[in-house]
């Protein structure tokens, strides 16, 4: 009935699943496992109310096969079967591509908050001009998505933009947005500093880490090295004399934050072991998808951050992405944030696609 191939036994195992969590749901159960229960319940009803009426749809066409087969049913009647099957059989297919995209293999992170940094590449102070744009873009898409940014820190560029900026964003499915947007992002354009008129060619490193929770990671706070030293930059005559900034290094791992945005060093100190989480959790997460895909071809959002993934020419006003060979000529509305959706929603897209083709392959 449907060309889509759709895993009958993986179907039946969750809605079995989705029916014992709701038998055990009106159980009242303590509340923190009523919360887990509950989340688990609400990310399996989509699944199971398509999965229904796909199986619904199904038995519908049998029953008008059932009646097109038998020489009793009067030629009207044949009419008025034939015409309801084709709609089914269109519904059924609809359905079944549905089931198929549900039924993906789903990132763990992708429904959390993320950890955005943008650092300035090579290009001098026209690098953190561009990483300061980016930034704008960013924080404008959060906006028009309904998601909260809080800078953690930052470190100014000497004539604007920034040489390093890190900011959480929280909301709903952050991460599952944004996860494509790590790599190398390049710019062409002419700097207002350029008195030739000549186009320079800089850079910016956008890196995008699920923001971890205390159960994601835990930490030993013998694992930890915390300094604190005199902020310096911008921040107002307290910061520039009290030894408010942190720096925490994680001995196992190596990884250091330092944050000295905030005048208090408790501020300071939360703010950083926040990023520090972050970074230890995505670090885990690297090396599980590079265990995954040792064995399989490169593709959308392999998370490499050396990669250039994306170019900006200003003077043509397009937009590419190099990954999907997507060209848009709209750089004005998409460096604004306005239509980044445009090319975030090209890059969900294509990577749906892999995963459709790979899982078909096995």
């Amino acid at each position: 009935m449907t060309a889509v191939p759709i895993p009958t036994d993986k179907i039946d195992s969750l809605i079995a699943r989705s029916t014992a969590i709701g038998d055990q749901l009106s159980s009242n159960p303590d509340p923190a496992t009523f919360v887990k229960l509950s989340q688990e319940y609400a990310e399996l009803e989509t699944i199971v109310v398509t999965a229904r009426e796909w199986r619904d749809v199904g038995r519908e066409i049998t029953d008008i096969v059932d009646l097109l087969e038998d020489p009793a049913t009067d030629p009207e009647m044949v009419e008025l079967a034939t015409g309801e099957r084709l709609d089914l059989e269109s519904r059924l297919e609809a359905l079944a591509s549905e089931l198929q995209i549900l039924l993906l293999p789903k990132d763990a992170a992708d429904q959390k908050s993320a950890i955005l940094e943008v650092r300035a590449g090579t290009g001098g102070d026209e690098a953190s001009l561009f990483a300061g744009d980016l930034f704008r873009m960013y924080n404008r898409y959060a906006e028009l998505n309904g998601w909260k940014v809080e800078i953690l820190s930052r470190n100014d560029g000497d004539v604007g933009g920034y040489k390093e900026i890190v900011a959480s964003v929280k909301g709903k499915g952050v991460f599952a947005k944004l996860k494509f947007e790590s790599g190398v992002h390049r710019v062409q354009r002419v700097p207002d500093t350029e008195s030739g008129g000549r186009i320079h060619t800089s850079a910016a490193t956008v890196a995008v880490l699920p923001e971890a929770e205390d159960v994601d990671v835990v930490i030993d706070s013998k694992d930890l090295r915390i300094d604190t030293f005199r902020a310096s930059g911008s921040g107002g005559q307290h910061v520039n004399t009290t030894d408010s900034a942190v720096r925490i290094t994680h001995m196992p791992t190596g990884i250091v934050v330092a944050v000295q945005d905030e005048r208090s060093q408790h501020k300071n100190k939360e703010r950083a072991m926040q990023v520090l989480r972050t970074r230890i959790y995505d670090e885990k997460r690297q090396k599980l998808d590079d265990e995954r895909s040792a064995n399989r071809k490169g593709q959308v959002g392999s998370g490499d951050r050396s990669e250039r993934i994306r170019t900006y020419n200003f003077p043509q006003g397009r937009v590419t992405d190099h990954r999907i060979n997507l060209t848009l000529y709209k750089l004005d509305k998409i460096i604004v944030g306005e239509a980044l959706g445009d090319l975030v929603d090209a890059l969900v897209t294509q990577h749906r696609a892999d995963l459709l083709a790979e899982q078909n392959e096995t």
